[in-house]
């Protein structure tokens, strides 16, 4: 069962719904398609650290995330989690629980930073993509998506924990950047387990990552000081290398 901090919106389709609906694997579908699967939506909001969807829920579920910034983890036995997808503004979750039976979500799904949503309802989705072949098209465009990005991940668990650190700090400072600064508001403890280790190796590692001049820690957060370098360790990419835009820019 999904957890949010306030109830629905109603007149769910704004600005920002409308806009998070354009960024999404939906838009392609013709505008009064967009209104039959929009047409019981819901805005739901959640703060900073809530979970969305646990690990094991077994109800269907279709959200575009709207504004904010979402992640998909996993968790181990022994409580270490591992961070295998951020949700960003278009961001469609929960499409495989339509199609998958029976369901047993196999991640945790937790709102990063204040997070709103657009909640459609899954059986009117469910039922869309069985009668409209343009609505199944743009389902199955975001679940080879989601294969392809999932499988995109598997090396990461060969990382280093000095690569996963730096990978995660790009990906998070990509949605606070501010003019030329990357920073990053979280903890260590947080950021071990983001990154699938514990509190002490992550400590060795923004040790090491600081005396080389990468980053500086602070203790609202940390700061990206050389985010070329940062770069190199995270992607194996030549340390001098320019890099331009924002960081992991994809959804």
């Amino acid at each position: 069962m999904s957890r949010f901090a306030s109830p629905p919106d109603s007149a769910p389709l704004d600005s920002a719904s409308r806009a998070a609906i354009d960024a999404s694997h939906l838009r392609s579908l013709a505008p009064e398609v967009i209104a039959q699967l929009t047409a019981d939506a819901s805005r739901l909001r959640a703060p900073a650290g809530s979970l969305l969807h646990r690990q094991g829920d077994s109800s269907p579920h279709v959200e575009v995330v709207v504004s904010g910034l979402v992640r998909v983890y996993v968790t181990a036995p022994d409580g270490r989690t591992m961070t295998v997808r951020y949700c960003r503004p278009g961001a469609l979750i929960g499409v495989v629980s339509l199609f998958a039976s029976p369901f047993s979500l196999p991640a945790t799904i937790q709102a990063v930073t204040d997070t709103d949503l657009l909640a459609l309802r899954a059986s009117l989705v469910r039922h869309a993509a069985e009668r409209d072949a343009r609505v199944a098209r743009a389902l199955l465009d975001e679940l080879s998506e989601r294969v392809l990005s999932f499988i995109a991940e598997i090396p990461s668990a060969f990382q280093t924990v000095r690569q996963r650190v730096a990978r995660h700090l790009l990906d998070l400072a990509s949605e606070s950047q501010r003019g030329s600064e990357l920073r990053v508001a979280i903890g260590q403890q947080e950021l071990a387990d983001s990154v699938g280790t514990v509190r002490e190796v992550v400590v060795r590692a923004l040790r090491d990552l600081r005396a080389e001049g990468v980053l500086r820690t602070r203790r609202e957060g940390i700061v990206i000081l050389d985010p070329e370098r940062l770069a190199a360790h995270a992607y194996g990419g030549p340390a001098g290398a320019r890099v331009t835009g924002g960081w992991n820019p994809g959804r």
